[in-house]
């Protein structure tokens, strides 16, 4: 069961990410400087490697939230909820802002991709604690 509920915190990961850079596509973009073709979208495209790559580090993040709430004993929804969003929040989001820092990057980049790792950290909390 344990490896069920990382696949499906991974998909919830996942799937919450699609529409959370759909509806931030415009700013984030403007804040990575992404060159654009004449129809507005991201120059080169996006390739399904990108996407399967993007799936398994979330599997890996999922399969470590799950091994770490095992052993903090992690297993009501309120707790998963509360412990995911910690790691989003103080784990994931800093790690994003020093890149984003050094990169010379706006810090509108940091808000809008910390955001999506604290909110995703904790929608997977609580996908991982409903088995």
């Amino acid at each position: 069961m344990d490896f069920l509920s990382v696949l499906i915190a991974a998909f919830a990961g996942f799937g919450l990410g699609a529409v959370w850079y759909m509806v931030l596509a415009e700013p984030w973009m403007e804040a990575v400087g992404m060159a654009r073709g004449a129809d507005g979208k991201p120059e080169g495209g996006q390739s399904p490697v990108m996407f399967a790559i993007t799936f398994v580090m979330l599997l890996l993040v999922a399969g470590m939230m799950r091994h770490t709430f095992a052993l903090s004993g992690v297993d009501t929804l309120g707790k998963g909820f509360v412990a995911g969003l910690g790691i989003g929040l103080f784990f994931i989001s800093p790690w994003i802002v020093i890149n984003n820092l050094y990169g010379n990057r706006p810090f509108k980049l940091s808000l809008i991709d910390g955001g999506y790792a604290t909110t995703a950290c904790a929608l997977m909390g609580l996908v991982l604690t409903l088995f």
